[in-house]
């Protein structure tokens, strides 16, 4: 068995992370009987895309963290980048609005979350270049 414990407690943060934005829309749902869609509205629309945009790039993402990890990366690297997309991820819930584009904290994170991904797909090449 390979130990990978930063992966892992990255794992275990952004399942929690994700626990909360799937809760969201659930609970929408629930008090306002919407089996499927938003229903036209849009708190719904907002509480969905913010649990999408999260699957869209969190798995991805972690598995890079475990493809780094199983190749040695050190572990300054690892959680700096787990600290790093933990962070664009807040600012990118916190910062999508129904009613505007124009959101700073929206910024941070979209842009957090692709500059991060780069950052470990540069990591990823140089290991591969190194092996």
């Amino acid at each position: 068995m390979i130990p990978l414990p930063i992966t892992a407690l990255y794992l275990a943060v952004f399942a929690i992370f994700h626990s909360v934005l799937a809760f969201l829309p659930g609970k929408i749902r629930g008090s306002s009987g919407i089996s499927i869609g938003d229903g036209g509205r849009p708190d719904l629309l907002l509480a969905m895309r913010r649990q999408g945009n999260f699957l869209e790039f969190v798995p991805y993402f972690l598995l890079m963290m475990l493809a780094l990890e199983l190749n040695g990366a050190s572990a300054t690297w690892l959680h700096g980048l787990g600290l790093a997309m933990i962070v664009a991820r807040i600012c990118h819930a916190v910062g999508l609005k129904a009613d505007t584009i124009q959101s700073p904290l929206r910024g941070v994170g979209a842009g957090g979350t692709l500059l991060i991904t780069l950052i470990a797909t540069v990591l990823l090449g140089l290991q591969f270049v190194n092996a």
